[in-house]
C-alpha cells in the first residue's frame, strides 16, 4: 500500500497543488479579478498536463484544480476577489476544530496524520511519551490554523483582498513549516526520552 504522502504525489505534489492559488494571488494584486481567475485555472490545467506528461500521480493536480475551480466560481459569482479565499477560511476553521477536538478525545490528529503519511500504523498511541508529544504538536497545529482563520478572517471582513492574498501566501508554507518542525522536534524528543520519564 502506498503511504498517504505517496498518494498525494510527495512533497512535489503538495507544492504543485498550491501553485494555482499563488498565481491567483499575484495576478490579482498586479491586475484584477478576471485575469487572476483565468490565470489560476490555466495554471491548474498546465500542472495537470505536466504531471500526465511525466506519468506522475494526477490526484494532487486534480485536487488543486478542483480547489481552485471552487474558489474561482465563488469569486466569479460574488464578483469579489475576496470570495476566492472563502474556501481557505472554511478549511482553516475545520482543521483548527479537528485538531482541537482530537486533543480533547486523546487521539491527537498530528500523530494520526504523521503515521498515516509514513505508513507506520497507529500503535504509537500505546506509548505515553509519543501520545504526549503528538498532543503538544496537535495544539501547535490548532494554533496555526486558528491564527490563519483569525487574521485572514479579519481581512476578509474588511474586504482587503490584496492584503488577504498576501496573508494567504505568508501564512501558508511558512506557518506549516513551523508546525511541521515543531512536530518533528516534539516527537524526536519523546523518542529519546527514557521510558520511565513517561
Amino acid at each position: 500500500m502506498p503511504t498517504l504522502l505517496e498518494q498525494m504525489g510527495g512533497v512535489q505534489g503538495i507544492v504543485a497543488s498550491s501553485i494555482p492559488v499563488a498565481v491567483f494571488v499575484v495576478v490579482n494584486i498586479i491586475t484584477s479579478l478576471q485575469p487572476a481567475l483565468i490565470a489560476a485555472l490555466a495554471a491548474g490545467v498546465v500542472i495537470a498536463v505536466w504531471r500526465i506528461a511525466r506519468k506522475q500521480p494526477l490526484q494532487p493536480a486534480v485536487s488543486g484544480l478542483f480547489g481552485v475551480g471552487v474558489a474561482a466560481f465563488i469569486a466569479y459569482r460574488t464578483g469579489e476577489a475576496r470570495g476566492f479565499y472563502l474556501p481557505g477560511l472554511i478549511y482553516s476553521a475545520v482543521f483548527a476544530l479537528a485538531f482541537l477536538v482530537s486533543v480533547i478525545v486523546r487521539r491527537p490528529l498530528a500523530g494520526v496524520v504523521w503515521h498515516g503519511i509514513n505508513g507506520d500504523g497507529q500503535s504509537w498511541r500505546k506509548d505515553p511519551r509519543l501520545l504526549r508529544a503528538y498532543t503538544y504538536a496537535s495544539l501547535l497545529w490548532t494554533l496555526v490554523f486558528a491564527a490563519r482563520l483569525v487574521v485572514q478572517g479579519l481581512l476578509y471582513q474588511a474586504d482587503e483582498a490584496t492584503w488577504l492574498g498576501i496573508a494567504r501566501l505568508a501564512m501558508g508554507y511558512p506557518l506549516i513549516g513551523v508546525a511541521l518542525l515543531g512536530t518533528i522536534w516534539a516527537v524526536s524528543r519523546a523518542r529519546q526520552a527514557p521510558k520511565h520519564a513517561a
